[in-house]
């Protein structure tokens, strides 16, 4: 994490802002599926 705070401020926000979209839109919507799913198959098996 040393390298982001060498970082000009722009090159920072930047990619503050790239990693907040990825967690937005790949990370929470693929947790929520997993959870879910896994919900489901635990009470489909039981």
């Amino acid at each position: 994490m040393d390298d982001l705070q060498e970082l000009a401020p722009e090159q920072r926000k930047r990619h503050e802002l790239r990693l907040f979209i990825f967690i937005i839109v790949f990370l929470f919507p693929i947790l929520a599926v997993a959870v879910v799913g896994g919900y489901g198959f635990m009470i489909w098996m039981s």
